[in-house]
Order: structure tokens, then sequence, then C-alpha cells
């Protein structure tokens, strides 16, 4: 079994008076991080699973007695899928601090239900964290940095989802069941969803244009559908961890865009089960867009693996000088362009060295993605 990068920190921050929140995408292996760190904790465990319609209605309307009475004898109390109890910020907040001898751990894969329900209760009394399908370091960890170099091209056909990297030969087809489907289950569970057709389209063309700028307005047009929508619809995905935007750095340079955005997908593989796009490397003329969106993903892992705090952005000005990646760190910038091919040449453009200090750049090809990944 993979060992999560984040299982120390996890285990840090337990019996210290507050919840542990785990978030992230569906099948990403929420549950079974929790339960290998219960294995190392080693303590007597309550578990409730808030897809049980029974939990659901137990604990409606939660009050300190009756928890007393559920708690009595355990240490731990582990609710799976958490965004289904209703209150379940109110639950979690009378354990915190009624029962200050019971650790509350709770997962959650739909940020919208389940950050609204915890924040206001929870102010002060959790700890979260964000696990995303396996990261390059703990790949690296379970093979090893040369393998994984040979891998590249599979990584970026399949992804790095815990049930594709355990069963690689049917990696498509649970990729597809994942893109169809259960990725989407939190978003079909709302009303706001009223058009799933809308919806995939919405999805496929984000997939289809992966790395590059989005114009709401020429989306709108192109699922034939009205602007606002559009933008609903993709705040949704968002806050269910299927994907994640860049906005555009701006500060000093006149003619910077500033309002815009980029998409990118948490998973690679997400993007090809959904354009239905499997084909190696060098049939395809999408490679250099997948390869930016694999190389940006994998660094929003590592700085949540590692918490990092972080603004990213992309920056591009109106004569289309552009920069894929930079991440700022107070007054720090660390500025990347990313390049399939090793021999094409990429440069920082002049106009933005000469109106930004402190910057750190790096280029990154496949064949020194080890670099960037580790750094």
């Amino acid at each position: 079994m993979i060992v999560r990068k984040q299982l120390e920190y996890a285990m840090a921050r337990l019996f210290k008076g507050k919840a542990f929140i785990v978030f992230g995408p569906r099948q990403t292996g929420k549950t079974t991080f929790v339960e290998q760190l219960l294995a190392k904790v080693n303590k007597k465990t309550l578990f409730l699973n808030g897809d049980d319609a029974d939990v659901r209605d137990s604990l409606a309307k939660p009050n300190a007695a009756q928890l007393a009475q559920l708690l009595e004898g355990f240490e731990i109390l582990f609710i799976d899928e958490a965004q289904r109890i209703n209150e379940v910020g109110l639950l979690i907040k009378i354990i915190v601090d009624r029962f200050k001898h019971v650790q509350v751990i709770a997962t959650g894969s739909s940020a919208f239900e389940l950050v609204g329900k915890i924040n206001e209760p929870l102010t002060g009394r959790k700890y979260e964290m964000m696990l995303l399908p396996f990261s390059y370091a703990e790949l690296v960890e379970e093979t090893d940095f040369l393998t994984e170099d040979r891998l590249l091209e599979q990584r970026l056909r399949y992804g790095s989802y815990p049930e594709v990297i355990n069963d690689m030969p049917n990696a498509e087809e649970h990729l597809k069941l994942l893109a169809d489907s259960y990725l989407y289950k939190d978003l079909f569970a709302l009303e706001d969803v009223k058009k799933p057709l809308l919806f995939e389209k919405i999805v496929k063309a984000l997939a289809l244009q992966v790395g590059s700028e989005v114009n709401f307005s020429e989306l709108a047009q192109l699922v034939k559908a009205d602007q606002k929508t559009v933008e609903r619809y993709i705040d949704l995905l968002e806050k269910t961890f299927v994907i994640f935007s860049l906005p555009a750095f701006s500060g000093n340079v006149r003619n910077e865009i500033k309002k815009g955005r980029k998409i990118y997908f948490y998973d690679t593989g997400i993007i090809n089960a959904i354009t239905r796009n499997f084909n190696s490397m060098s049939n395809r003329n999408d490679v250099g867009a997948l390869f930016e969106n694999y190389m940006i993903s994998e660094r929003i892992k590592y700085l949540h693996q590692n918490q990092i705090e972080a603004k990213c952005f992309f920056w591009r000005t109106t004569q289309q000088q552009e920069i894929d990646y930079i991440e700022q760190q107070g007054d720090k910038l660390f500025v990347v362009e990313f390049k399939w091919n090793e021999n094409k040449k990429a440069k920082i453009p002049v106009t933005f060295t000469q109106a930004y200090q402190n910057i750190t750049s790096m280029f990154v090809s496949k064949v020194d993605r080890g670099l960037f990944l580790k750094s």
C-alpha cells in the first residue's frame, strides 16, 4: 500500500483539542488514508458513515446527552462522507467542546457542502487537509526515480487516482466510470444542476482547452447557454475538486491581462476520459497542454503535502507575452515555463523581469521535470 505523504502531518495534529477534516475529490483514498492513520494511532474508534440513512437520521438533531451515550468508551470518532449529515458542523462543535477526550476525524468530498456546514461552527476548532490523487513524490517512494521517469507518458494518459495506479490493466474502465458519473455525484445531487447534458458539454469543453485562458462568453456560446450558468457550473466543479484555476498575475505592467483565468484538472487521466482520448503522446496534438496540466497539478499537490502557503498565477500581456506558472511566496516569485520538447527554447519575457524583482525562474521539459517536482 502506497504511504501518503501527509500521514505524519495528520498524526501530529491529533488529540490537540481540535477536529481533523480531510477534504478532496471522490476516489482519492480519503477513507483509506484515515484507516492508515487509525492503524498508527491504535485507539478505540467509533466509525460512522454519512452515506447511511440511519446514521443521518440519528444525528439529525445532535445534543450532548445523546452524544455522551454514543461516544461512551471511544477515543476517536471517524465520520466518513460527513457532508451528507445535516448540521455536521454543530455536531462536531459539541463533541470538540464537551467531549475533549474524543478526537473527531471527518472526511468529505464536497467542499461547497462540507465547508459551508463546518466553517462557522468550527471556527478555531479544526485542522484541515486536502487529499488529492497520488503525487509524483508518493509514487517515487513506492517505485524509484528512474521508474517514474519511464512512466511519464503512462501518467499523462491515465493519471494517478489510487484505483488506476493499483489496477493499471483496467485504467480506462476505472477512469471512464469516474468521469461519467462518480466524480460528479455531489453535483448531480444538487438542485442547482438541472441540466446534466449542458453540464457535460461544459466539462468536455474545458477538457479540450485545458491550459488555455478561458473566455466565459465564448464558452457560453459554444455550449448554447447563458454566461452566468456556465460560470456557476465551473464554480461548482472547483468546489468539488474536479478542476482548479489560476488567476492572472498583475501589478506593474500596463498591458497585463488582469482578469483572465486558466483552468486545469487535478488529474490528467480525467481529461482523457472526458475527451475519450487515451492515445499515446506521439499520436496526439495536445501533448504540450497535457504536460503543462500534469506539472502544475503536481505542483499543487506538492504545496498541499508540504503545507506551503503560496499564491499561484499565470501571466500574459495583450502582446501575447506569457508565463505558464507563477508562484508567489511573500515577496518572492517562482516563475516557470513548461516545454514538452526539451529542444524547444524558452525564456522569461524581458517585460516581466524589468517590472518585477526577487525572481527565481525555471524551464521544465519532460527530461528534467524531476528537478521541478522535487524542488
